[in-house]
């Protein structure tokens, strides 16, 4: 009979160790994801208990401390089953996860209600050793007691019992929905045998359908719902029949049959609302917006209406102009088309010349020379064990060579992986134990002996995630619970957002775009155009993620999930006020929309959070205008005051220290070409 140290060391997922030691992705199998769950479990519940008898006057350590001891395991094991599930699921891993992660939001839902840990910590808050903290433990402290108080510290016990139920149905309810977005995504598929049919399309993308099919087994041209696939498609076939069947099926997934999500969204509303109200709130959005900046969902609601409100104008100027371009009526599926052949008519720019001058090795290199001249950290690549082939690792070491992260790339889409680009930290190092982070996404594949050539779109999400990536990586909060990403949801996509800037700038663009067969840089005529059309549909855009963001806070804020109207058709109405043609019928694009529905909260009622940072990024991006693209001055002063310092201290006041002032408005609208003054 095996020891259970013998157990430890036979399941890796029990044997990860220190955050230095690479995770043996190539070693873990759906078997050891049950064991080690319950196992992490049990020792973490015992930990509790230890923490909320112990005898003696409480400390720091004693209480907080030993709680983010306590804890820690467990949150690693369970982010990397998650990453897994998200990456390079199976059936065999899909049923192990959906049996596991009901226990494990079980066990976080429990923790704020457990009574004599609230005591503990309570406890500790009156004693002397309390008053004499460290600015970053107090805040821990004052979070914590926060945090345990919305999350039913503070409820009677049939409440408590409650809101555990809730918890778990959640978990279960949006783990189904992500699962029935991958499958429903995957079930589709459009092959073409006559090339005629598939006349506009570049000739990358004829060349990655061809391929497509010929991997299937099919002769012709297929496409499928992916990014690299459904995008360039959308975008410039000139066939419109096959442009409104992939449009229908895009934003009709997951919305019929047995992959149906319709029913899931409703449970989903009615239980977020429950929650909230359970715990005080007058809605969902109250719920989550009250540690965040906006501090209110009306507060995010009046952000949203300001903006479209500035936005209208050059929005309806917008939709005139490309009706009368296209000269007809524009449907749906005819927008993505009509607005490339109004754009290259305007600027005699093809965004498809671009591609050959952004292979994605470049495009990486030239990021990761960037961060080294503002930040002095560099990335080394290193061999370690993956969970698929194409999957590059590194080690992020600091301008004294030492190991502060270790980091994995995943940029292709494959059938086992969710769509979209995301990071996703695998583990919150304290100093000086580096931390793990994942960057995912879904890229233009390489093809034969073709690199991977991007998109300027797909260049912008690189230097996004890996934004992500810094802010992760280059924490040096000694507090776990405040170090990393771990901030107000409102702030997170700043680091993220301000690094598209340099993907605009002539001396960024001259750092990564490089011809893949000449090594040629990118045409100055090529970038004149390319910059001339920045702001070509701004307004459009803009009012599209407004679209989103009202969508988000409507549901959560103003829908009766108990009453008789349909989520779908209401979001698809809200939605209607915001893009250049009308909705069809079928319409039903919530029913895939992860970013709402695919987490107990995730984005839900905080999607209005991109264009709040964008407001940030902008503004603060006006620094490295003024002092310098490349100043490694204001570059370590955004990593002394943003990047490391997590959620150590306020998210208005960490911009301040950065920037001088709280943001303005102006420099946003002056990007997109919208200010009106």
């Amino acid at each position: 009979m095996a020891t259970s140290h013998q157990a430890d060391v036979d399941n890796p997922l029990l044997s990860l160790g220190e955050a230095r030691d690479p995770i043996r992705f190539d070693a873990i199998t759906a078997a050891h994801v049950g064991p080690a769950i319950d196992a992490l479990i049990a020792r973490t519940k015992d930990a509790v208990e230890k923490i909320a008898s112990a005898s003696g006057t409480p400390t720091y350590e004693t209480t907080l401390g030993a709680l983010e001891d306590a804890t820690f395991q467990l949150e690693r094991v369970s982010l990397v089953c998650e990453h897994i599930e998200s990456v390079a699921t199976s059936p065999a891993f899909r049923a192990t996860w959906n049996d596991t992660q009901p226990k494990i939001a079980a066990f976080w839902s429990s923790l704020p209600l457990h009574e004599g840990l609230y005591r503990a910590i309570k406890a500790f808050e009156q004693s002397d050793a309390a008053k004499g903290l460290d600015p970053i433990r107090h805040r821990h402290l004052e979070k914590t007691l926060d945090e345990f108080k919305k999350h039913g510290a503070e409820l009677p016990p049939e409440g408590k019992k409650k809101l555990t139920e809730i918890d778990v149905e959640l978990a279960k309810l949006t783990t189904k929905f992500s699962q029935n977005v991958l499958d429903a995504t995957n079930a589709f598929e459009l092959v073409i045998e006559d090339e005629a049919r598939i006349a506009g399309l570049p000739e990358l993308a004829k060349r990655a359908a061809a391929e497509s099919a010929k991997q299937k087994g099919k002769a012709g041209y297929r496409f499928t719902l992916h990014a690299p696939s459904f995008i360039p498609a959308m975008t410039h076939l000139e066939d419109r029949s096959i442009r409104e069947t992939l449009y229908r099926a895009y934003n009709e997934r997951a919305a019929s049959d047995a992959l149906d999500n319709r029913a899931l969204i409703r449970s989903i509303l009615r239980l977020r609302r429950e929650k909230a109200k359970l715990l005080g709130f007058r809605d969902f959005a109250d719920f989550v917006t009250s540690d965040r900046m906006a501090k209110t969902g009306t507060r995010a609601l009046d952000f949203v209406a300001d903006l479209r409100k500035r936005t209208e104008v050059a929005f309806e100027r917008e939709k005139h102009a490309l009706r009368e371009f296209a000269g007809q009526d524009v449907a749906a599926w005819d927008v993505a088309y009509w607005s490339e052949k109004q754009r290259k008519a305007l600027y005699d720019f093809d965004e498809e010349a671009l591609r050959p001058y952004f292979p994605l090795a470049s495009v990486l290199a030239g990021a990761f020379e960037i961060f080294r001249r503002l930040y002095g950290v560099e990335f080394i690549q290193r061999d370690l064990p993956t969970w698929d082939p194409s999957v590059s690792a590194y080690h992020l070491v600091d301008a004294h060579g030492e190991h502060i992260a270790t980091v994995y790339m995943d940029l292709f889409p494959r059938d086992n992986k969710v769509q979209g680009a995301w990071m996703g930290p695998l583990a919150t190092g304290i100093p000086p134990s580096p931390h793990v982070a994942v960057v995912a996404a879904n890229f233009t594949p390489p093809m034969g002996d073709l690199p991977a050539l991007l998109s300027h779109r797909e260049v912008e999400t690189t230097f996004h995630e890996l934004g992500h990536l810094m802010h992760q990586c280059l924490s040096k909060v000694p507090v776990r619970r405040l170090a990393g990403t771990n901030v107000a949801w409102d702030f997170v996509e700043l680091p993220s957002q301000i690094m598209e800037n340099w993907t605009w700038q002539r001396a960024g663009v001259d750092l990564f775009a490089s011809h893949y067969q000449t090594a040629e840089t990118l045409p100055n005529d090529l970038f004149q155009k390319v910059l001339a059309a920045r702001t070509y549909r701004a307004a459009s855009m803009q009012m599209q993620q407004l679209g989103y963001a009202e969508v988000d806070l409507d549901l959560h804020c103003r829908f009766d999930p108990d009453s008789s109207e349909d989520p779908v058709k209401r979001a698809r109405e809200v939605l209607s006020r915001h893009v250049t043609a009308q909705l069809p019928e079928s319409f039903a694009m919530i029913a895939s929309f992860g970013h709402l529905f695919a987490n107990a909260t995730g984005y839900a009622a905080g999607y209005y959070s991109y264009k709040w940072a964008e407001v940030l990024d902008a503004d603060a991006f006006g620094r490295f205008q003024e002092e310098g693209l490349f100043s490694r001055e204001v570059g370590a002063a955004f990593k002394d005051e943003i990047l490391s310092r997590g959620d150590s201290a306020d998210a208005d006041e960490l911009f301040r220290r950065f920037r001088g002032r709280d943001p303005k408005l102006d420099a946003l609208l002056s990007r997109l070409g919208l200010n009106t003054g």
